[in-house]
């Protein structure tokens, strides 16, 4: 009688091998809670981030909000242990957490590198650990890419923070699409009822709030579909406080920010093809249906130097950031003249603080309720970022994202880490979101060449 073969029980060297992550500080100042997200495996902090972190706290900015939260966490987390033991991370299926203290190793960064600089002394903790656990795959994470880079010509292996990053960019959702060889029937129905049942376009499943040019050799029509009533609605090229859609997706773009049924939208596209404006444009022609109009963006300074060096008071010192959203103001009071009451609404509007331009960290511990919220420059935010504007979001607002997701002026972001991305890619299909990539430049013939060619 043969005997059934039974495969060996794997002993414990057999069996996975935990890995440990060694984080810096551009990892914790993204994504304040990223140690829970490296599942079963173990999580290290040089001493020398904690240093960095602390020339984080204080501030308003996201960075520091995410740099009080990491160590408001690792507070609690550590409880009655020392940091420099494993301590367990929260919640199932996690692992352990600890404070790597030595920075020694036989390999010196510093020496190498000829630099004593934070950077160098956070690769000679991870260069340490490996040592120390020379049976266990040791990965530094880093959202700096030269940080990375100098890791792996040390030997260490080295990965960037993939929580929150789009893996394919090319097929990010554009949110219109053209549809060619429809029925001229179906086309005339929409002409005559404003809609038609959306298994006359197509078979397959449409996603909510998707644009379309439907066309055939005869006509054409723009169209949304709508999933609550699962038909496709003929979209109407509507003006928005003097400002024309130049094209179909602009068309489109002004269509879900004035529908009070749309509460998010995104509005993607390179430089000059209007983002900003419609969206200011749409939200001043609704300027009746909501308490004020918030229009904020993130301040990046250029080089990346603290806007501290700038000369004269705080709001000196915001100023040169905010100018691109008063010249699309500007631009849309300056349609009329000074005596028109257009013209003079606007004035009225900043001046009673009905409308308000600001950085985004000063909004801040505002109410979001019965507002309409624009951010600008939105590819310069952390997923996290966009989360908490979003969640913060009262009863009757509506919350618009505009920007380049090509455009990033952040060293730690890129075109699939960015909030942005991450909001078009997870938030698709959503009755209550609308998003619209804008393809073709209307600032100028330069511009337009600049974009295609430079």
């Amino acid at each position: 009688m043969n005997k059934k073969k039974v495969a060996p029980k794997k002993n414990s060297k057999q069996a996975k091998i935990r890995k440990i992550f060694v984080l810096d500080t551009s990892v914790i100042l993204y994504d304040s809670m990223s140690v829970k997200n490296f599942a079963e495996h173990d999580v290290a902090i040089p001493i020398t981030v904690l240093e960095e972190l602390d020339n984080f706290k204080k501030g308003n900015d996201s960075l520091n909000f995410e740099a009080r939260a990491f160590i408001r966490y690792i507070d609690k987390l550590s409880g009655e242990f020392t940091l420099t033991q494993w301590i367990p991370i929260n919640g199932a299926n996690r692992g352990q957490f600890k404070v790597i203290m030595h920075e020694e190793a036989q390999v010196d960064a510093q020496l190498i590198f000829r630099d004593n600089k934070a950077d160098h002394r956070i690769l000679n903790a991870a260069l340490a650990m490996q040592e120390e656990h020379a049976n266990r795959p040791v990965i530094l994470v880093s959202k700096d890419v030269n940080l990375r880079l100098k890791a792996k010509s040390l030997g260490l292996q080295a990965e960037d923070y993939e929580t929150g990053k789009i893996k394919n960019l090319d097929a990010l959702h554009t949110g219109s699409a053209t549809i060619s060889r429809v029925k001229p029937s179906v086309i005339d129905e929409i002409y005559v009822r404003g809609f038609a049942a959306a298994d006359l376009i197509s078979k397959e499943k449409l996603l909510a709030n998707h644009y379309y040019i439907l066309k055939n050799a005869q006509n054409s029509v723009l169209a949304r579909y709508n999933a609550e009533t699962d038909c496709i609605e003929k979209v109407n090229k509507q003006s928005a406080y003097g400002i024309k859609p130049r094209n179909a997706e602009q068309a489109f773009a002004l269509d879900a920010v004035l529908n009070p049924e749309i509460k998010l939208v995104s509005i993607q596209g390179v430089a000059g093809t209007g983002k900003t404006l419609l969206a200011l444009a749409a939200a001043l022609e609704q300027k009746g249906n909501y308490r004020q109009i918030y229009l904020a963006r993130p301040i990046v300074p250029l080089g990346n130097r603290d806007i501290g060096f700038l000369p004269g008071d705080a709001k000196s010192k915001i100023n040169p950031y905010m100018e691109p959203l008063w010249d699309n103001l500007k631009l849309i009071q300056n349609q009329w003249k000074e005596t028109d009451k257009e013209y003079q609404k606007i004035t009225e509007l900043v001046n009673q603080e009905k409308l308000i331009v600001s950085p985004l960290a000063y909004i801040r511990g505002r109410s979001l309720s019965n507002i309409i919220f624009i951010v600008d420059e939105a590819q310069n935010l952390t997923p996290l970022e966009v989360k908490t504007i979003i969640t913060r979001a009262g009863e009757g607002s509506k919350i618009v994202f505009t920007g380049d997701v090509f455009q990033i002026d952040t060293p730690y972001l890129d075109s699939q880490s960015n909030g942005l991305s991450y909001l078009i890619d997870r938030l698709k299909d959503n009755p209550l979101y609308a998003h619209i990539t804008l393809e073709k430049g209307e600032r100028s013939a330069l511009a337009n060449l600049a974009n295609q060619l430079l």
